[in-house]
């Protein structure tokens, strides 16, 4: 809380109010932007399906979720004899307050203009409560972005002791499948946000913020947005790694819908279930509202006919909601991955292109703060971009190539892979692969006795 005004002169009650209100009205508000999300969802995929959707709680079925809420609280609430009672009830918590954290980081009004604009009124995104100044978010740690990546490993730890503390081997499994994917896009993601804070120069929020505002009288052009300043490129990565880290289609494979259990949340029922869903549901909010912190300028926009303190936080609803429509887009369109295309995406294809985007990236930023001429940026940018990319990419075939072949003689050492590859129309058993994973050698009677 470093960066926020209100504690500039010290901290007395009054402040101690104040920030009580904001974490008070933060997490009220996102549990009542989390509702709306799950009608959203809802009655958009309906539009979308050519069906109705919920339309029978409330006006437009507004209250859907609030009926499905009152429902999980009047259930019963089941733990499984073999499960770990103190990890099995702390596990859901883990997941809902992580995401609640992250959300704290995220500026969501204040005017972020140059204080020589026409009509400006100041450039630290500060609004006046109750008397004081201070910022319209719940904390602004000189570390924030730190905070932001903490919290998402963080958010592994609930999924993964949810399976672990079941006591059953299926949400075990479950939940360390979820744990790899989230592991393999966390990196991804992680490079991408290093991406901002290198064209940022700062790990705080509201300095990324600030930075992304050109002096407009209007708070900014899109020019000045992070999306275009570091080239698109991380946008894409954070987008696509944060549709996996959410668990979202097409990277829905943590439920495991297609099989007959549920995933890490199988032995769970009543309000601890209802929890998981609520914390992926506001994980889905929170991450729309970085990527919009970090790429879109956040808050800033046109303020029009008075109403300073006003337009901000319009602009940055109208974003978010933006990108929640690109999620709901994504669950209704494409067709679930299977876990090998997941992994490979994440592994050898965002990985690599991020590290080659963070060096180009690292180079720019280099020849501008040297202040080299034209030609000297040309040079060194492109020219040991274009051989960072070239080395980079003849290790990584090299290691493609080098796993193809173990994989291969892994199990079959000394003879020709080709040889103990079973065919599509070969029943099991009749080829050499089956009889030496079934103990016996090729030329052996198999384990059934046949020859």
């Amino acid at each position: 809380m470093t960066g926020d005004p209100l504690f500039a002169d010290g901290v007395d009650w009054g402040d101690i109010g104040i920030m009580g209100i904001k974490i008070g009205v933060a997490f009220a508000a996102l549990l009542v932007a989390t509702m709306f999300m799950i009608w959203f969802e809802r009655k958009l995929i309906s539009d979308m399906q050519h069906r109705i959707g919920p339309n029978v709680a409330g006006p437009w079925g507004l209250l859907q979720a609030l009926a499905d809420g009152i429902k999980f609280f009047f259930k019963e609430d089941l733990r499984p004899a073999n499960a770990d009672p103190l990890v099995f009830r702390l596990a859901p918590y883990i997941s809902a307050v992580t995401a609640f954290v992250a959300f704290a980081i995220v500026p969501i009004g204040g005017v972020f203009t140059d204080p020589a604009s026409p009509g400006a009124v100041g450039r630290g995104g500060t609004v006046t409560l109750f008397g004081k100044e201070t910022i319209l978010q719940v904390a602004d740690p000189p570390v924030g972005i730190l905070l932001l990546l903490a919290m998402s490993s963080v958010a592994v730890y609930g999924v993964m002791l949810a399976g672990w503390s079941s006591g059953s081997k299926y949400p075990l499994i479950g939940s360390v499948r979820a744990s790899a994917q989230a592991i393999s896009y966390e990196a991804a993601l992680g490079m991408s946000v290093v991406a901002v804070v290198i064209a940022a120069g700062s790990l705080s929020t509201q300095s990324i913020v600030a930075q992304q505002v050109g002096g407009t009288w209007w708070g900014g052009s899109p020019d000045d947005w992070f999306l275009l300043t570091t080239g698109i490129v991380p946008f894409v990565v954070f987008l696509i790694s944060a549709t996996a880290e959410l668990n979202r289609p097409p990277f829905d494979l943590v439920e495991a819908e297609q099989e007959l259990v549920g995933g890490f949340h199988t032995e769970y029922s009543s309000i601890r279930f209802a929890l998981f869903f609520l914390a992926e549901f506001m994980n889905v909010i929170t991450m729309s509202a970085i990527m919009v912190t970090l790429f879109f300028g956040g808050p800033a926009g046109p303020i029009f006919f008075g109403l300073t303190w006003l337009w901000p936080t319009v602009w940055f609803l109208a974003k978010v909601l933006a990108f929640l429509f690109v999620f709901v887009w994504f669950r209704a369109t494409l067709p679930r991955l299977r876990y090998d295309q997941l992994m490979s995406l994440g592994w050898k294809v965002l990985i690599p292109v991020m590290l080659f985007w963070l060096m180009f990236l690292g180079l720019r930023q280099l020849v501008v703060d040297q202040g080299w001429s034209t030609l000297q940026k040309v040079v060194v940018v492109l020219g040991l971009s274009a051989a960072g990319l070239a080395l980079g990419w003849s290790l990584l075939a090299a290691a493609l190539r080098a796993a193809k072949r173990n994989t291969a003689g892994e199990y079959f050492e000394g003879q020709d892979p080709e040889a103990v590859t079973p065919t599509a129309d070969a029943p099991t058993g009749s080829v050499p692969a089956d009889r030496a994973l079934a103990g016996a050698s090729p030329g052996e009677a198999g384990p059934e006795g046949e020859s």
